[in-house]
């Protein structure tokens, strides 16, 4: 039999964890299908988790894209198609590759190696620049930055995933929380974790409390990594600082809970525990416009 795991018709980090509380009385080898006919919009985090998502299966998944035209299309130009198509065994209408501006800095793209990092922050630097000066009015300094922001995010996948993972950019108006400009950055990978990335490198605390969101803690707010020589593995530690310079937001992802550092502007919570499983580590940034007070 299979299963019908219904996608939200707005698709985010938040609206996901509904297609992750559907999978998580099914076993990994159940056959599903994941319906994303009424789907009417998604972030880049949605997009990537939903590739994500499909690497966790022991059964390839079965997927139907959005029924509207213009929201099918803009998952085209994402890249979410020429991917998913590896993945899933696509049901019903599939577009086919789509040319021109997608609204994103950077498509959808598959990191799993260090080449792939320095081919992710080459393709996205002129036009981020662009967009951080001229959208987001933030100082150039920042350009460097987001950057680096971008590239650490990215090496996190290469270094402690143990397994390929997707980076997506998005520029676009955040009307849900704020009406202005905001750019999304989502990294997602369905590797090993944090918390069992940092008891590979014996860096789990000396407590009996120890469970992923302590992990992500560790390693988002301390700085904590599994690499014990100095220097390396301050990936998360480089990501808060540029972050929160430019009052932005991250949100750390990893096995059954979630961390983030949470601005004025938003309203997320600090810390959830309990959720539904979800291999790997998912990590949102967002970098908001700029407003003078």
């Amino acid at each position: 039999m299979t299963v019908v795991i219904s996608v939200p018709s707005s698709l985010d980090d938040q609206t996901f964890e509904q297609v992750l509380d559907q999978l998580a009385p099914l076993p990994a080898d159940a056959k599903i299908l994941i319906d994303a006919r009424y789907t009417t919009w998604a972030s880049p985090y949605g997009l990537t988790a939903l590739l994500t998502l499909a690497q966790t299966r022991e059964v390839k998944p079965l997927f139907q894209g959005p029924e509207k035209d213009d929201t099918a299309s803009y998952w085209s130009r994402a890249n979410f198609f020429k991917y998913a198509e590896e993945l899933f065994e696509m049901h019903g209408k599939v577009p086919g590759p789509r040319t021109g501006d997608s609204g994103a800095l950077l498509e959808i793209t598959p990191v799993s190696r260090s080449d792939d990092v320095h081919t992710v922050v080459e393709r996205i630097q002129t036009k981020a620049a662009a967009i951080i000066t001229n959208n987001l009015h933030l100082e150039s300094r920042a350009v460097m930055g987001f950057a680096m922001t971008l590239s650490e995010a990215c090496q996190n996948i290469v270094e402690h995933a143990g397994r390929g993972g997707w980076v997506a950019v998005q520029n676009y108006n955040y009307r849900k929380r704020m009406g202005r400009q905001i750019v999304q950055i989502a990294v997602c990978d369905a590797g090993v974790g944090i918390r069992q990335s940092l008891e590979s490198g014996g860096r789990r605390p000396l407590s009996d409390r120890w469970d992923d969101g302590i992990a992500i803690e560790a390693a988002l707010l301390g700085g904590t990594s599994r690499f014990l020589d100095h220097g390396r593995g301050q990936g998360f530690k480089g990501i808060k600082g540029y972050v929160t310079k430019w009052g932005g937001k991250v949100a750390v992802r990893s096995g059954t809970s979630r961390v983030a550092i949470v601005p004025e502007w938003d309203d997320d919570v600090v810390r959830k525990d309990r959720l539904a499983p979800m291999p790997g580590t998912q990590l949102l940034i967002m970098i908001p416009e700029k407003v003078d007070r």
